[in-house]
């Protein structure tokens, strides 16, 4: 359990140090919110595709999760999804605040987290199991928020079939994810000069996302949103995980496989929602305060959730 509390803490730890430096940048006048507010819609439109791109070409396709548990995760992805878009609009008046919590909900940075929580608990032989899984998990992510942003956005939300495919086309992240995917179903392999830098340009994106975020976080405001980050990150990182981990428990669902789910579904909200709603008319400071709020408490709820998980003898 030691083990797994360090590894929750060197997960979280990087990402707590890139909204530092940017914070800390800000209060020393050397960035500024105009230039920070481009750098989100650079990191968006250039950096994201990268990332998405990457991740899924550079999966390895000699360990498959089973059936049972792709359906599992692809099906609770959605069934959250489906309960927060039944729900949310009845709690909450304002539309861009109504996409970020919906999305806050169900997308989780189980790439960032998940993988390498998964490495020190199984070992690296078990880890081509969860990199499977992140081409699934990605696949949904971006499509349904882009859904879900356009759906709730501050122009009033009206979602029109023609207009939702274009921006679907449009959305970087999207291309980066359809591109991969192609990459990777048809076995094609890029030369090592253009995976270097395609890597590297992937690994820059999540610094430059929280450094930006980090300048443009302002503590005093997070008490406005106080309610609405308490109830949406308690379901997010106990309840949501909680419920869906019985699940999977009943239906069968051991091992690795069973904590995967709680990685999917129990890891902090993803960074990638932050520039995402900055740049789609959502609420972008509550975008933010979920990211920075939930990748700080999840050094206790994911060592807890490892713990209860050990402790029943689950792992």
């Amino acid at each position: 359990m030691y083990h797994g509390f360090t590894t929750a803490v060197n997960a979280v730890i990087p990402f707590l140090c890139y909204l530092a430096l940017g914070y800390a940048c800000r209060q020393w006048g050397a960035v500024d919110i105009p230039f920070l507010n481009r750098l989100t819609k650079l990191v968006f439109a250039v950096m994201f595709p990268f990332m998405t791109f990457n991740n899924i070409y550079s999966a390895s396709a000699d360990s498959i999760p089973s059936v049972k548990l792709l359906l599992f995760v692809a099906v609770g992805i959605l069934a959250v999804e489906g309960l927060g878009l039944a729900l949310i609009p009845k709690v909450v008046k304002e539309n861009p605040r109504r996409g970020v919590i919906i999305q806050a909900l169900y997308r989780s940075n189980f790439v960032l987290f998940g993988l390498p929580l998964t490495e020190t608990i199984y070992g690296p032989d078990k880890t081509a199991v969860a990199a499977m899984l992140v081409t699934v998990v990605l696949t949904i992510y971006n499509i349904t928020s882009v859904i879900i942003l356009e759906l709730f956005n501050e122009e009033g939300g009206k979602l029109k079939g023609k207009t939702l495919l274009v921006k679907l086309v449009k959305n970087p992240m999207l291309q980066g994810c359809f591109v991969g995917l192609i990459f990777f179903s048809l076995g094609i392999k890029l030369p090592q000069c253009l995976e270097s830098p395609i890597s590297n340009f992937a690994d820059m994106t999540t610094p430059l996302a929280m450094f930006a975020l980090g300048g443009t976080l302002q503590f005093d405001r997070m008490r406005r949103n106080g309610k609405a980050l308490l109830a949406t990150l308690s379901a997010k990182l106990v309840f949501i995980p909680l419920v869906l981990m019985l699940a999977a428990y009943g239906i069968g669902l051991r091992g690795i496989e069973l904590f995967l789910v709680v990685a999917v579904f129990g890891t902090p909200v993803a960074s990638g929602s932050y520039p995402m709603a900055m740049n789609m008319g959502g609420d972008g400071e509550l975008a933010g305060q979920m990211v920075f709020a939930s990748t700080v408490l999840s050094v206790v709820t994911m060592f807890l959730w490892i713990f209860l998980l050990g402790v029943i003898g689950w792992l």
